[in-house]
Parts: structure tokens; sequence; C-alpha cells
């Protein structure tokens, strides 16, 4: 499983807004310029953040979008969700019908992991992430990740 454009673009232009929108609405066509992110492509992405409560929009001159919750109340996955990316590892879209009807032999591995993916993404809030907070060492995170390194299960 990997997280498509999708899911990486939404949750970029979430950290964006969250970092520039406390002075008023940001608009999309400043958003597209700092992230290199198309602006028709950012506009389909905020119109399902919008529908599902992530964001609201300001009209007229002036206008934009602006968060409609504190970002610290706005997980990773609720964006992710929003966007309608799957999270999902299986083959099966969590069915358990993978091989004639029935769980294939490592369906539980993939759901398994897909539920561990979810409750990450869960866990980690929009400011946690605008704010740079997830790159040091905390003794509450889950999992603790080095670049080319294997994780290591944190002490409990």
């Amino acid at each position: 499983m990997r997280l498509t454009t999708k899911g990486r673009f939404a949750v970029t232009a979430m950290v964006d807004l969250t970092q520039r929108g406390g002075k008023g609405p940001v608009t999309l066509a400043a958003i597209s310029e700092r992230q290199q992110i198309s602006l028709s492509y950012l506009e389909q992405l905020f119109a399902k953040l919008r529908k599902n409560n992530v964001v609201a929009s300001v009209r007229g001159p002036g206008g934009g979008y602006c968060l409609a919750r504190p970002a610290s109340k706005i997980s990773i996955a609720d964006i992710v969700v929003a966007v309608d990316e799957p999270l999902d590892a299986t083959n099966c879209d969590r069915q358990g019908n993978c091989k004639d009807g029935k769980p294939c032999s490592t369906h539980d591995l993939w759901f398994g992991l897909s539920e561990r993916i979810y409750e990450y993404l869960q866990q980690v809030n929009l400011q946690q992430l605008a704010d740079g907070e997830l790159g040091k060492k905390d003794e509450g995170s889950p999992i603790h990740m080095t670049r080319g390194a294997v994780p290591a299960r944190a002490a409990v």
C-alpha cells in the first residue's frame, strides 16, 4: 500500500493553510504557487475537504479557505479520509473475500497493517505537523523512525 498523491497533496496543502491561515483566509492560488500543486487539483481536494468539514470557504474579495476547526482537532487521518484516499493494504477492501470468497492466508496481516496506519494517522494532528513536532524524539511516540532504518518499538 502506498499513499497516493491525492493524500500527500491534501496533507501538504493543509499544512500550508495551517501555517499561513492565522491572518485570514488563504487562496488556493497561493497554496498552489508555494507548494507547486496544480490549482485545479487543489480545487478538487478542497471541495472534498469542505464537504467533510475540514476546511471552510470564505467568498468574495479577500476570500479563500480557513480551517473549519482548530488544527489540533484535525487528525491527518481526517484529511486523508476526507479526500477519499484508501487506507487499506488488503486486496479485498477489508471484506475478507480475498480468495474464493474467503480470507486469503495473509488477510489478517494486511488488515492489521491497515489498522495500524489509520491509528497512527489518527494520533497525529495537523498542528503537530505544521509545528514540525513529528521529527523530534518523544517518549509518547508509538514508533521512532530514522531514515533508512527499520522502525523500533518505543519502550513502554
